[in-house]
């Protein structure tokens, strides 16, 4: 089978295509043929410059859909529905039993979701009814919803047999109870006693504090109107719609506040464990739902659109240098990185499309029906989970710019460092983490019945690295165990802390050191600031050759005598300007068009001459100093490296000059050879 050995050819029926024109704008330091540094560096800082506008518009778009007001909402919602206390001081966050739960429900909850009367007992109007904090309005009706597990889901001992006749296992969908209970045979048409599927019920699964749960189960929603509520709450208590068998009571509703443009869903979660009380948990997702409304939002719009063709960009490069280089193109992180990351950003974009259709549907069908329950449950979960993605892609794209910067040693060390000592790095971890899953097991048997912070694997997990943070309870652990809790502690601190941690720092400085004695004595690479600085030394010889110019036109018309455009002509034909320059100038001044230049024109052009050559001299000593500057910055760079000489920007320039004029000399020789 035929192959095609250039980056831009592409395999057909009729052979080989080359594929050029518009196609080499993708050609970068992956798919270039040449070897030059300097080529390659250019073809490198085309990037990074192209990446950085993209930069932009990726931080233009995250912070656009942030905002504080976000999080004041959060609190204000928070405040209200977990910390306001009923008369009996019960408020969710210290729910701790089925009875704690029906008080906060009868009067904490149903204030919280139902405001019919100003602060000073006025009635509202009827057009502010179904608002919370008279801003936020509460969308459709609010849902409590039962999860509930069989009897005799769990096996009793034999020896209790007896006496213990029931046993209701921890929640799992496999002891769900899906059979009507309580109150079914008297009220057939109650939706509290029947059961119903997650897909009925258009939900999802929720993970709470013990286990995940399912997306069906016993619902009853309640009305607009807060009497009504109150009735059927006071229903569900007095029928103990919760008892044995009971594992998790939702309540969900969902608020928006149109001045801030922003819904938040809410979910209070009270979790019944097999061990009896109960465990509150909630989850406040507020989110921006309805993306595009203000002129600012437009403008995100008009952003996420190049967002939109910056994805497609890269993605026919990375389709190319893939081609062009095969499976070694992974074998660079870098390149994974920017797979990664344009996957993701297609992922997200397709999010997007689904929010704003989903949204709309949602929203027209609560309209037609404002009793309905409006679930948003799925939606607002999703859109964090789109949220904390963006973040993540944001992150990575700011990481992503150390791939094109090496504007000095320091980062060049920094990644030789870590790639050099990688394997080393490899190894401490595997032995760092053999000796710290040790210790966090034995943390969560010898402690895990008494202390929270190691009640679970994972808290066990987190809470070790916590100590080595210097975050830690000793007290607790010589309280669970006054012998082994002190001993736990103090062999932790010696191994991980003394002796791995200093391991692992071991390890950085010594790979340091080499790649520091390395880099000092090999010859340096054409880098980025070579390539910057080589630019402005050649804007500096346009300024020069320019000011040159300034110069020879003063000279000139330096004796004052009226001059023909001939004389004009031969004298600076003879300075080397060529015919245009000549004429150009010469028609700018001769204002009479009488092919002579007068005194008076002539002090015109003397006047305008001069203020140029100010111009160019202060355009040219702002861009010294700031090249001095960079150089500084690299001269010190190099004195601490080499130890050796210090080339003064000044005596640097002039060398760089001549050997540019000795270049152009030899292009001159070469060319006559060949000729």
């Amino acid at each position: 089978m035929m192959s095609c050995k250039h980056p831009f050819d592409f395999f057909s029926p009729f052979g080989c295509i080359r594929v050029s024109g518009i196609w080499n704008f993708w050609n970068t330091q992956y798919t270039s043929e040449s070897s030059d540094q300097e080529t390659l560096m250019k073809k490198t800082f085309r990037e990074l410059v192209i990446y950085l506008v993209f930069l932009i518009f990726v931080c233009i778009i995250a912070f656009g859909m942030a905002s504080t007001n976000m999080y004041y909402y959060t609190k204000v919602m928070m405040d209200l529905f977990l910390d306001s206390e009923s008369e009996n001081h019960v408020s969710f966050r210290t729910v701790a039993s089925a009875e704690d739960f029906w008080k906060f429900a009868e009067e904490p909850l149903l204030d919280g979701l139902y405001w019919d009367k100003w602060y000073n007992g006025d009635p509202l109007p009827p057009n502010t009814a179904g608002y919370i904090y008279y801003e936020n309005r509460l969308l459709g009706v609010p849902r409590l919803r039962q999860l509930r597990v069989s009897t005799n889901s769990c096996t009793v001992n034999e020896e209790f047999e007896t006496f213990i006749s029931d046993c209701y296992a921890m929640y799992s969908e496999q002891n769900e109870d899906r059979n009507p209970f309580g109150r079914n045979v008297q009220d057939p048409n109650e939706t509290a006693w029947v059961y119903q599927t997650q897909t009925e019920l258009e939900g999802f699964s929720y993970w709470g504090k013990i286990n995940a749960y399912s997306g069906g189960g016993f619902v009853k929603d309640l009305d607009l109107a807060k009497l009504r509520s109150q009735e059927y709450i006071t229903y569900l208590k007095n029928s103990l719609w919760i008892q044995r068998g009971a594992r998790a009571l939702f309540v969900s509703f969902t608020v928006y506040n149109a001045n801030i443009n922003l819904f938040c869903v809410i979910t209070l979660l009270v979790e019944f464990p097999a061990t009896g009380g109960a465990i509150p948990s909630w989850s406040f997702n507020t989110v921006k739902l309805i993306r595009y409304v203000t002129t600012f939002d437009h403008f995100i719009m008009a952003c996420e659109i190049i967002f939109v063709i910056f994805i497609a960009y890269y993605t026919v490069e990375e389709i190319i240098e893939i081609h062009v280089t095969g499976i070694k193109y992974f074998a660079n992180l870098w390149n994974i990185l920017d797979v990664g990351l344009v996957i993701i950003s297609i992922m997200c974009i397709i999010f997007n499309i689904y929010r704003t259709s989903t949204i709309e549907a949602k929203l027209n069908d609560l309209l037609k029906d404002p009793l309905k329950y409006a679930n948003f449950e799925n939606l607002g979960f999703w859109e964090m989970r789109f949220n904390n993605t963006v973040a993540v892609t944001v992150f990575f794209a700011w990481v992503k710019i150390f791939k094109y910067i090496s504007f000095n040693k320091t980062m060049t060390q920094l990644s030789t460092t870590l790639s050099r000592c990688a394997k080393d790095l490899l190894g401490f971890f595997i032995m760092f983490f053999i000796v710290f899953l040790a210790f966090t097991q034995l943390g969560y048997l010898l402690f895990g019945t008494q202390v929270q912070d190691f009640s679970t694997f994972m808290n066990s997990f987190f809470t070790l690295f916590r100590i080595i943070l210097g975050d830690f309870n000793f007290y607790q652990l010589e309280q669970a165990n006054r012998i082994l809790g002190p001993i736990f502690f103090m062999l932790f601190v010696f191994f991980v802390f003394f002796v791995l941690i200093n391991m692992f720092l071991a390890i950085i400085n010594d790979t340091y050191s080499e790649v520091k004695s390395d880099m000092a004595k090999q010859t340096d690479l054409f880098i980025m600031s070579d390539y910057l600085k080589q630019g402005y030394g050649k804007i500096w010889d346009k300024l020069g050759t320019k000011r040159e110019q300034l110069e020879d036109y003063e000279k000139i018309l330096s004796t004052g005598k009226k001059m023909h455009f001939n004389d004009w002509k031969k004298q600076l034909l003879e300075q080397n300007f060529n015919e245009e320059e000549i004429e150009e100038v010469f028609a700018k001044y001769d204002i009479d068009g009488d092919r002579y230049l007068d005194p008076p024109e002539q002090q015109k052009m003397l006047a305008e001459l001069q203020k140029l050559k100010t111009d160019l001299d202060a355009t040219k000593k702002a861009d010294a100093n700031n090249f001095d500057d960079m150089l500084r910055d690299e001269d010190s760079d190099a004195e601490i490296e080499g130890g050796g000489d210090i080339v003064h920007s000044n005596e640097f320039l002039v060398l760089t000059r001549r050997v540019d004029r000795l270049e152009s000399t030899l292009i001159g020789i070469v060319g006559n050879i060949e000729s």
